[in-house]
């Protein structure tokens, strides 16, 4: 194409020359002419001269002028020469090459004008080779092939055929399938020229559709296969009917049942010859069912129980959606017999039940008096229920009186030691001072959790959960726990990883102290070691020592009370009885394996809790907080150690300290109109006062809401209920320091 291009440009250069050398041809006549009509014989003779001399350079520039225009036109003769000879083997070449493919090949130019084919092409239309001299249009092929019947689809409707060829023509934008009157199939694929013409591919696609056809045949033969062998497994007998009635589908067990002949497909091979054949033949009563009702899917299935002599058939007869009909005969003769049996044994089984019926009558009332007996019985069971609730209730008042009085000394120690760790302390006694404050918290979780598991008992409380960090509570233990092993002359390790954990803390924390002073106490040489490995969507803490392992019969009856394998460790046979308990109710399953003379591995798998936000953790050196410089505290207790211990840690902060231990007194104590900037009350005081009416008291006579905090060692829901009511902050006994005082903080805020 790119060489007719340069063809065509080549002949608009040399017209163009052509035209030019005209131009020069005639100003040439004219300047002769006017030379030789110029000649005035009254001139004189030297004028003339100068004229003669004049034209004659100009006619030599003139000359000149032409026969260069004539070289660059001979010059553009060769080149155009040149040109159509490229053009003509371009165009031989691209004859040669569209003659060469299998397919039909045509192009139209942008006016939809035939330029170009191939053979193939016309083999496809040859009412058509005659009449391509004609410049023919496509509008023009696709009449003169459907006035000629070449398409089938033009043999019905010619002219529609013309008005959707000439749709998908214009469009030209992938392919169609044809099929000719002659049966063969063509596959056109049409795409528009860069110039905005029309090139086309035909592809004889016959042998494609015949070997799809023969796909669908075999496939359809298949089926046909399958439903036959589907057919003759039924055990009922089955027989379809076309749309025009006649027979096209059975089974053996249709010519079983209805005892047909061999043959009967082609003696019956009609809906209405095997209708005349179970109505007269077989005097069968189907009640309708065999009518004809081709008529469409849309109708009911129709069923019904037949009699034929002495057998029963349930006949079933279904429309087809082509407007066949489907028949199905089921033998139910056995079953109409077994029916029978079976209703002959119920009415034996009513005579045998009215029989003894009345001799349960008479047993009956026998057992009327053991009844009575029994709701004697039954009464005093209930009495002793309501006796073992009130000694419940009472236990669960005994013990919340018990953590209350148990964790008093237990909070004055705490207060002390935070207030001695507040102070300026060489760095042995801070250490000191710091073991002692993980003693105590080791104390004082332990005493809850003993406490909380009683009352967990008692179902007196529920379990805390919530979001923590493992690694914290297992570098707590290890403070506790390494100076023991190294009396012991254990190797104690603990490998934690800053994982979060769903669960209840101090439970959580009682079950491993158990897990890792049992592993310190049955263990007289080795390591004893923790460890904290996440798997998918929990973490599981095992605690492994090297003693002497338990045996595998014996793995059960440790998690007993007071079950103690070595009776020469000072153990009670209590802790393991405590974990299995905290486990259960917490729905942590703990673990255990061992073997004799490999040590033993206890593990708890504990659920992964969601990432909180971390507050910075104190520096570890004492400090006075300026927010609480001057800051006048009203602390209410009942129990003098608890006021010093509260008076040394709060003054440690800078605060200004009064204390009493009850309404009374601080009412006394503020008589003057001043009044402190907040009040810290402990719930149970003297005499059964409590802590929430000391506040409401208090606000009365100051006049003012004064913040307050609540302190108690009740872990209980009513009295946290009834605390958040009154919009009154709980701490619990015994208090943190660093809690009691980011408290503080937020309140003062």
């Amino acid at each position: 194409m790119s060489e007719l291009r340069t063809a065509l440009e080549t002949d608009a250069e040399l017209d163009a020359l052509r035209e030019e050398v005209r131009k020069l041809r005639k100003i040439n006549g004219a300047l002769m002419d006017r030379v030789e009509r110029s000649t005035d014989m009254s001139a004189n003779a030297f004028s003339m001269f100068e004229t003669a001399i004049s034209l004659e350079a100009k006619v030599r520039d003139r000359t000149l002028q032409l026969e260069d225009a004539l070289g660059r036109l001979a010059k553009a003769n060769a080149d155009l020469a040149e040109a159509h000879a490229d053009a003509d083997a371009a165009q031989v070449r691209l004859r040669d090459a569209i003659e060469s493919i299998n397919e039909g090949f045509v192009l139209f130019d942008a006016e939809d004008r035939l330029i170009l084919y191939n053979e193939a092409y016309l083999g496809f239309w040859p009412q058509v080779a005659e009449q391509l001299d004609q410049n023919l249009t496509f509008h023009d092929i696709a009449r003169i092939a459907a006035h000629s019947q070449g398409p089938a689809g033009a043999q019905v409707a010619p002219d529609r055929w013309v008005s959707d060829r000439l749709a998908k023509h214009g469009i030209a934008d992938g392919g169609q399938v044809q099929r000719l009157a002659d049966g063969r199939w063509i596959q056109i694929n049409e795409l528009r020229t860069s110039e905005g013409g029309i090139v086309g591919i035909y592809t004889d696609i016959t042998e494609a559709k015949a070997e799809d056809a023969r796909a669908r045949a075999r496939e359809l033969a298949e089926r046909n296969v399958v439903l036959q062998s589907t057919l003759d497994n039924l055990s009922e007998g089955v027989c379809v009917f076309d749309g025009s009635g006649q027979l096209a589908a059975w089974n053996d067990a249709l010519r079983r049942l209805l005892a047909l002949p061999e043959n009967f497909a082609g003696a019956l091979g009609s809906h209405a010859e095997l209708q005349r054949w179970c109505r007269e033949t077989l005097a069968m009563d189907d009640q309708g069912c065999l009518d004809w009702r081709g008529g469409g899917a849309d109708q009911q299935a129709m069923v019904c129980l037949c009699t034929a002599g002495e057998r029963h058939f349930e006949l079933r007869s279904n429309a087809m959606a082509d407007g066949g009909q489907v028949f199905g005969f089921t033998d139910v003769t056995d079953m109409l017999r077994a029916q029978a049996s079976l209703q002959e044994t119920a009415e034996t089984l009513e005579r045998r039940v009215s029989e003894r019926t009345g001799e349960l009558v008479d047993l009956n009332r026998k057992l009327e008096g053991e009844v009575a007996e029994r709701r004697a019985i039954e009464a005093a069971l209930i009495d002793a229920k309501i006796v073992a609730e009130k000694a419940n209730l009472s236990k669960t008042r005994f013990l919340a009186a018990a953590s209350h009085d148990l964790l008093q000394p237990l909070n004055a120690a705490r207060l002390f030691v935070a207030a001695l760790g507040d102070r300026r302390l060489a760095l042995p006694t801070r250490a000191l001072v710091n073991q002692t404050s993980t003693a105590l918290d080791s104390v004082e979780d332990l005493l809850e959790a003993l406490l909380e598991i009683s009352r967990l008992d008692a179902g007196a409380i529920q379990p805390e959960i919530g979001p923590f960090r493992i690694d914290r509570l297992l570098q707590t233990l290890n403070v506790e726990f390494a100076p023991m092993a190294r009396s012991a002359g254990l190797a104690f390790r603990i490998e934690a990883q800053p994982l979060w954990v769903e669960t209840d803390l101090r439970l959580l924390r009682r079950i491993l102290q158990n897990f890792i002073s049992n592993a310190i106490r049955y263990t007289p040489r080795g390591t004893v070691s923790v460890a904290c490995i996440q798997h998918d969507d929990r973490v599981e803490i095992s605690v492994t020592d090297s003693g002497p392992g338990i045996a595998p019969e014996q793995q059960a009856l440790i998690f007993e009370e007071f079950r103690r394998l070595d009776t020469r460790s000072q153990g009670k046979g209590l802790g393991l009885a405590i974990v299995k308990r905290a486990s259960d109710m917490l729905g942590h399953p703990i673990s255990l394996r061992s073997q004799p003379g490999q040590g033993a591995t206890f593990s708890i798998a504990l659920p992964i809790g969601q990432p909180q936000r971390e507050e910075d953790g104190d520096t570890g050196q004492p400090t006075r907080d300026r927010s609480m410089r001057d800051l006048s505290v009203l602390v209410v207790d009942n129990e003098k150690q608890i006021q010093s211990g509260m008076r040394t840690l709060l003054t440690g902060w800078g605060c200004s300290v009064v204390t009493a231990d009850g309404y009374d007194q601080a009412a006394a104590l503020f008589a003057d109109g001043r009044r402190p900037d907040i009040i810290l009350v402990d719930y149970h005081l003297k005499d059964g006062e409590t802590g929430d009416t000391v506040i409401t008291r208090l606000h009365d006579h100051f006049g003012v809401r004064i913040p307050a905090v609540m302190i108690s060692a009740d872990r209980g829901e009513p009295l946290k209920t009834q605390l958040a009511a009154a919009n009154i902050p709980l701490l619990n006994k015994p208090v943190k320091p660093a809690q009691l005082r980011a408290l503080l903080r937020t309140m003062l805020a």
